[in-house]
């Protein structure tokens, strides 16, 4: 590294430092984190509420955060990954950290890590919760990065930890099966602790982690229940029965997450009070981009982070619900490391015409690596190959007329360089 580099000022800088100051992108484990964590002094006395899970932490996080905020509280909210700007992943009162907050934190992480070597995500964790802590937070919502039981978030003790699906992804570092998966991602849990699962089909490792560390275990379909109405929809429990206008979130797996939220803020009711008009106005309020975001219409433009076969299964739900009259067109890019197969099939009936495009990403798949699994689309000319996803999509902008549809999809890193190409 050159000297600029060693002694980074900008925030450019610190991001291209955390980046190569760890060997590997991703290592599982604690105690590099705890060290540091406790080097630094960071012991929260605001809650902390935690949440994991194959799809949906997005969300979650974002009607939780918008509750609190409209509740009154001052909200710390710590996402991944970012769209377009690192400071998104970092945020109070749903604004964005600014560069000089965000270097100064990452200066104390830095100055307390001495010899520990830290990834990307545990320098980010750390400096998120170091900003935090000079933020004069009533509630922090922090969302794990991947798993759980040995995510850097799982360092600090949440009043309520939330799971919101869980399926096959990330095998390499969770495990090949649902039930190493769900075993993961139930490793936030606590004793004697608020322990949210949204997940319909709950592995049986998810039950008996809760029940052996002695968790408050709510479970949607036997705790709480969501059913949809004319009007919109309900959350149920054998107490409550709360009806709620439509979300502004689209797509029927988002009131699984709406009612994890709800069964959240009712269960802390006693440590941070908000009223019923506050938490349905709160939940049905939020929009968040790329989630079966719609960027404009005629011909409309949507974005969808969906990168794995739960998710994209989902999306095809949401593209059923919401015919066009014309075609679909799909411009897609994902990680080589994905289930692209099943994403494809799960999608292969919605899409008319595929724009595959290679992602800038060293575990990206090349448009060609894409076309591979749609062999019968290319055999009918169906299929266009790009070499960035800006091209894939410029294309198909050209190529759509007004009754048609484009939805973009296959990754985080997809969608954000749509959004970088749509700004431009």
């Amino acid at each position: 590294m050159t000297n600029l580099i060693n002694n980074p000022t900008s925030l450019a800088q610190w991001l291209t430092y955390i980046e190569a100051l760890h060997p590997k992108s991703i290592e599982m484990g604690l105690e590099r984190v705890s060290d540091v964590a406790n080097r630094l002094q960071i012991s929260p006395k605001f809650p902390i509420i935690s949440i994991a899970g194959t799809n949906g932490k997005g969300s979650t996080c974002g009607m939780l955060e918008n509750v609190y905020v409209q509740a009154g509280y001052r909200v710390g909210a710590y996402v991944s990954p970012h769209f377009v700007r690192y400071n998104e992943r970092v945020r109070v009162n749903q604004q964005d950290i600014d560069d000089d907050a965000l270097c100064r934190a990452f200066e104390a992480v830095e100055a307390a890590r001495e010899e520990v070597v830290l990834t990307y995500f545990e320098m980010g964790t750390l400096a998120a919760m170091y900003h935090f802590l000079q933020s004069d937070l009533d509630v922090a919502i922090l969302e794990v990065g991947m798993g759980g039981r040995l995510d850097a978030v799982n360092v600090f003790e949440p009043v309520c930890a939330i799971v919101t699906s869980i399926d096959l992804d990330h095998m390499d570092y969770l495990g090949d099966t649902r039930e190493k998966i769900g075993m993961e991602k139930a490793g936030i849990y606590r004793k004697d602790t608020l322990a949210i699962c949204g997940e319909p089909d709950t592995p049986n490792s998810v039950l008996t982690y809760a029940e052996e560390v002695g968790a408050n275990l709510q479970l949607i379909n036997r705790d709480f229940s969501v059913r949809t109405h004319q009007d919109g929809w309900q959350y149920q429990t054998d107490d409550v029965a709360l009806t709620l206008a439509p979300l502004a979130l689209q797509g029927d797996v988002q009131m699984n997450n709406a009612a994890c939220v709800i069964n959240a803020v009712q269960g802390l009711q006693a440590l941070l009070p908000v009223s019923q008009q506050v938490l349905v106005k709160g939940i049905s309020s939020v929009s968040l981009l790329g989630r079966f975001y719609t960027v404009r219409e005629q011909p409309q433009l949507i974005l969808d982070v969906a990168h794995n076969p739960q998710a994209a299964k989902s999306l095809a739900k949401n593209l059923q619900k919401t015919p066009c009259a014309g075609r679909t067109l799909g411009v897609m890019a994902m990680l080589a490391d994905k289930d692209i197969a099943h994403v494809v099939t799960a999608l292969a009936s919605e899409i008319d015409v595929w724009y595959l495009a290679d992602t800038h990403n060293p575990r990206g798949a090349s448009a060609e690596q894409l076309a591979g699994y749609l062999q019968t689309q290319v055999e009918n000319g169906l299929t266009h190959s790009f070499s960035g996803v800006d091209l894939a999509l410029d294309a198909a902008c050209k190529e759509a007329n007004k009754n048609d549809r484009i939805i973009v999809f296959g990754s985080f890193y997809t969608v954000a360089d749509a959004v970088e190409f749509l700004r431009e």
